[in-house]
């Protein structure tokens, strides 16, 4: 028995301040607050700043989010095998460049995975095509191997394209590991402690102007059209309602105090500006190398298509 009112008196004891706090919220939507603690107007800014901080957060990982999704430039259209992705590109050059029949080529092409299937991205995607076209154009072509201008510059774009694709990933992994671990942490842990700060300040001021209006002898609400009881003057309250408000006051200025601490850190840090030039740094390397190794590719392509339009003319001319 004794047990059992201890356990009595200890729900009534957590029970009551969230009850108290309840009627007061619902006399202030009612209307029926006599007063209402008043938050200062330097907490309101803050507040009003992370939650503009909170709403950046959440925009940009909507969109930046896709870098942990692998195929988000794969062209939805395309319908590859699971041969087509079972090696690289450089590895079925090689056993192309070792093949002596088109069947030996086909075997090639379609030779069983060695590792797990290739990235689904769009640079890999035009490798492989451009990779399976050049063996296409070099089994028809009756002349020497390799002397097809176009089948060779698909064989060397599908190369180039395929070291754009791993850089490409190398970009995703970096601003995964850099961007938005950081920026899911600021959100999911820094702004949330703020957002927990700000409701414990929330439910403090419920319970000070609760603890008023008790004491006022104004506790209870009533719907709308109905009277409700008039406060008695502030100089009718007992000592020991005074009290009551004075410990409600020192608890609301502390989680007042406390919040502005929570949240001037949030604004403060450096971490999401950081994380941001992380997200540039890695975007602008994948494009630095994407450049480089196209630049590469361009002038040999362009110095087979300027021999390929010499044989044409020297053709065109002798016939």
């Amino acid at each position: 028995m004794d047990k059992f009112q201890a356990f009595g008196k200890n729900f009534s004891a957590s029970f009551t301040p969230f009850a108290a706090r309840t009627q007061q919220m619902l006399k202030e939507q009612l209307g029926q607050a006599e007063d209402k603690t008043q938050l200062p107007p330097d907490y309101i800014e803050l507040e009003k700043r992370v939650d503009a901080l909170k709403q950046v957060h959440q925009k940009m990982l909507q969109v930046t989010s896709q870098y942990s999704n692998e195929p988000y430039d794969y062209p939805s259209n395309i319908r590859e095998s699971f041969n087509d992705l079972g090696r690289t590109v450089g590895e079925k050059v090689h056993l192309l460049s070792s093949a002596t029949s088109p069947a030996e080529a086909q075997a090639a092409l379609t030779a069983p995975p060695s590792a797990k299937p290739q990235p689904k991205t769009f640079a890999h995607a035009q490798a492989r095509a451009a990779l399976s076209s050049s063996a296409i154009l070099s089994a028809d072509h009756a002349g020497p191997s390799g002397s097809d201008p176009l089948s060779t510059a698909l064989e060397k774009f599908a190369v180039a394209e395929e070291k754009v694709g791993e850089a490409r990933l190398a970009q995703d992994a970096a601003i995964q590991s850099r961007f938005l671990a950081g920026w899911s942490t600021t959100l999911n842990t820094n702004i949330m402690f703020a957002t927990r700060a700000r409701k414990a300040v929330e439910n403090a001021r419920l319970n000070l102007d609760a603890t008023k209006a008790r004491a006022k002898g104004g506790a209870g609400f009533s719907l709308p059209g109905q009277q409700h009881k008039t406060p008695m003057e502030d100089d009718a309250i007992s000592e020991e309602a005074r009290a009551e408000i004075e410990q409600a006051e020192d608890e609301f200025v502390g989680q007042t105090e406390e919040a502005v601490g929570v949240m001037k850190n949030v604004l403060d840090t450096p971490e999401p500006l950081r994380n941001l030039a992380d997200l540039i740094a890695a975007q602008l390397e994948y494009h630095k190398k994407a450049y480089e190794i196209l630049s590469e590719l361009a002038p040999v392509v362009d110095q087979l298509q300027v021999e390929q339009e010499a044989s044409y003319r020297k053709s065109r001319e002798g016939a």
